[in-house]
């Protein structure tokens, strides 16, 4: 049974009831970030019962040394921990000599959390009764200011409902933190400084080995009645690396009292000083005010949702899910700062670790295309190429040469830093989503200047990988490649997934594609590249080679393409035809067990059919679909999105909508069992392809954008807008038709059904 309390709407996450066993699970759901920074949604005072604490800072990391019993030639020293950063949120409180705590008091009514969407904004609220019969009303509002992403604001408010009190607010900033994801339980932070002057405090740390300096920073006011008492703390509290603040407020029955804090982060990536940039962050915050940075917040969230938007009619719970994962997206990565990408878990947790897996290219690149600025997506390949260098060394450990490209499965500076061998070493069509992104880049912005720019060093690196990585076989007189993992990772050391071999050849194809028109359209371009990468006729002709006489694996009598050589060996039973209590089998069965077995965590052969569908005919995808779907668990959280784009090519609505809720509802339903581990952000870029691309048909092709849409039987309709080369796209779907609307770029032909609805 999966999780039911989140309340539908529209536009909020909402939790009513306090219930101790699920506090876990939504400090993930009701996540905030600003790009720059993010936190889960832990209670700001003490709470003694279960709970997951976590805030992040985007770009900061551990290199933590990797733990394996038995140490293989090549393999990554260190797994890049995403790091718990500094405490800033935390105000300890307590109310007639009692401390609140909402694991011990007597009760705890009225308890109610809202992640409000539109605002980007989270609020929580509840009554209750401490040990000592105080009972209390608190109303919570916070937020990561969009506008100033150094900066989050707290209001918390007490109100006294049964007596007078005497009510303590104690807030701290805390460089004393742990991760949940340690191998080796070390201490990440070192504390340098403490410091605080008036009613502003300073903590300012530094990670071992990585060096990165973060000084986590607060100004706390404190108000009565809704005016400001201008009141300095009575007592403060330092030890090397934390400092607290204590403020006491005497109220009568019924008055409310605030706590104003201002807090947040400046690093050594953005600031020289970052104490200095600290005082400054306050400085502004509070020339602005939490009233003004509150309304901007609004306006800065009602401009991100007026492009990236999608309505949908008839169905709260379908609008909820597609929101949630567009507010995440967002809340995770803005495209501000090109040395930054999106992790798996943004920053609602720490598994995984990392900021980047092929997710990016493979999932999320469409998304930020299409609903910001080409920038933005630009950033995310200009990201690629400023860790080239890094990917060529990645690849000489494993023993390749002469410029060869491996770019690294999960990474934070370019280095290799997952620790599965499975996954380091076999895992390697992640290079082919690389070269897939720089290709749909320019298919959808038509900016072609990013190739021969940067994009082409990337290619060919990748291009010479492919190359030196396929073996001749003399046995099949065809180039084959052994000894990988497809993007289904329930098959280890195969040989020939017929993924990774379709988009070696293709990778090396487009690279001799871009070679030769470079050379013919830029040759200063072209000049400048060969000098740099020492590319020869020669190896081109070598290159080519390989392409043109690639093996893939196929199946005459099922008239398909092999998942891999092997896959027609294993006991072939469907998942319909799997004991329930077996699933979900990467919990209930031995690795051994499901290597052997037929069963596919995600798309694998389909990931190539949905990537390159130009290149089979419709009746290959439904042939393909119907022999590789009956064997997908879908226990990866990018599987649902890709079935359900492709079922919805073939018309197939039901099984469309039953995959798009997965996918759109995995966390907030919480379908594979961890969401209490953090979202899965990258996945949720899928949901927003599974509608555009899916249910929209959206398509691109001969530089026109092509839609044929359809409408799930659940929904009355639905709408969304796409930026596509530089023209704003709105596709409103309903029964009765579908309306399109265009404003800017006028060359832009946008066709729906076949037909041309260019409307100015």
């Amino acid at each position: 049974m999966n999780q039911d309390y989140i309340q539908p709407d529209n536009w909020s996450i909402i939790e009513e009831e306090f219930d101790a066993e699920r506090v876990k699970s939504s400090e993930s759901l009701f996540s905030i970030g600003n790009g720059a920074m993010g936190q889960r949604a832990n209670f700001e005072e003490h709470y003694s019962g279960k709970t997951f604490q976590g805030s992040y800072i985007a770009g900061i990391y551990y290199p933590d040394k990797t733990k394996v019993g038995w140490w293989k030639n090549g393999y990554p020293e260190y797994f890049a921990k995403v790091l718990n950063a500094p405490n800033w949120i935390g105000i300890d409180i307590e109310i007639n000599g009692e401390n609140l705590d909402l694991a011990k008091c007597q009760s705890v009514s009225n308890f109610r959390r809202e992640l409000n969407m539109k605002e980007g904004i989270y609020y929580r609220s509840f009554i209750a009764t401490l040990a000592n019969g105080t009972e209390i009303a608190v109303k919570v509002q916070r937020f990561l200011s969009l506008d100033l992403d150094e900066v989050g604001v707290i209001n918390y408010e007490i109100t006294a409902l049964n007596s007078d009190a005497k009510i303590v607010f104690k807030p701290y900033v805390d460089a004393g933190v742990h991760n949940e994801d340690a191998n080796w339980e070390e201490k990440f932070w070192e504390p340098i400084s403490v410091k605080h002057s008036g009613n502003e405090a300073f903590v300012t740390a530094r990670t071992f080995k990585t060096h990165f300096t973060a000084t986590t920073f607060m100004q706390n006011s404190i108000l009565l009645e809704g005016s400001n008492l201008s009141v300095a703390p009575v007592s403060v509290e330092e030890t090397k690396e934390k400092i607290q603040f204590c403020y006491q407020v005497a109220v009568t029955k019924g008055q409310t009292t605030t706590i104003q804090k201002i807090g947040g982060y400046t690093i050594s990536m953005n600031h020289e000083n970052t104490i200095i940039g600290a005082k400054n962050s306050i400085a502004t915050a509070l020339e602005i005010g939490v009233k003004q940075l509150t309304n901007n917040q609004k306006e800065a969230w009602a401009k991100i949702w007026e492009m990236s938007d999608i309505t949908i009619d008839g169905d709260v719970k379908a609008q909820q899910g597609i929101r949630f994962n567009i507010f995440q997206l967002n809340q995770t990565y803005l495209g501000k700062d090109s040395r930054l990408n999106i992790g798996p878990k943004g920053f609602t947790g720490e598994k995984y670790g990392g900021s980047t897996y092929w997710d990016t290219e493979a999932y999320c690149i469409p998304f930020y295309m299409a609903t910001k600025d080409q920038q933005v997506a630009r950033n995310l390949l200009a990201y690629r190429y400023n860790q080239l260098d890094k990917a060529i060394e990645n690849a000489e450990k494993l023993g390749f040469k002469n410029g060869a490209a491996l770019y690294p499965m999960v990474t934070m500076n370019g280095e290799e830093c997952h620790n599965e061998w499975e996954i380091t070493f076999e895992e390697i069509h992640r290079n082919g989503a690389i070269a897939f992104a720089i290709y749909n880049y320019y298919r959808f912005t038509g900016d072609y200047s990013y190739i021969p720019e940067k994009g082409l060093e990337v290619l060919i690196g990748i291009a010479r990988f492919w190359h030196q990585r396929a073996t001749f076989s003399t046995y099949r007189n065809q180039y084959v490649i052994l000894g990988v993992t497809g993007p289904n990772e329930y098959e280890n050391n195969v040989n020939n997934n017929w993924y990774t071999n379709y988009i070696a050849k293709w990778c090396i194809d487009y690279t001799v594609e871009q070679i030769n028109k470079i050379e013919n359209e830029y040759p200063s371009d072209f000049t400048r590249i060969m000098n740099k990468v020492k590319l020869s006729q020669a190896e081109i002709s070598a290159m080519k080679k390989v392409a043109d006489n690639m093996y893939f694996p196929y199946s005459e009598e099922h008239g398909v393409y092999l998942q891999q050589d092997g896959f027609l060996d294993k006991e072939l039973i469907t998942v319909a035809d799997l004991d329930k209590s077996q699933r979900p089998i990467n919990q209930k069965w031995s690795w051994d067990r499901i290597l052997r077995s037929p069963y596919i965590k995600q798309a694998d052969t389909l990931q190539g059919f949905y990537f390159f569908e130009d290149h089979f005919t419709k009746e290959q995808l439904e042939k393909h679909f119907d022999f590789y779907e009956p064997f997908t668990v879908h226990e990866s959280s990018l599987s649902p999105c890709v079935h359900s784009i492709q079922a919805a090519v073939l018309g197939r609505m039901e099984q469309a909508y039953t995959f798009y809720l997965r996918t759109s509802r995995l966390d907030l339903d919480d379908y594979n069992k961890e969401v209490e581990e953090g979202l899965h952000i990258t996945s949720m870029a899928g949901t927003w392809m599974s509608i555009v691309e899916g249910f929209g048909g959206m398509r691109v092709r001969n530089n026109q954008l092509h839609f044929e849409p359809k409408i799930p039987a659940q929904w009355k309709g639905y709408s969304f807008k796409v930026n596509f080369r530089n023209a704003i796209v709105k596709v409103e779907v309903k029964q009765e038709g579908t309306n399109v609307s265009i404003e800017g770029n006028s060359d832009v032909d946008v066709f729906v059904n076949g037909e041309s609805q260019l409307i100015k």
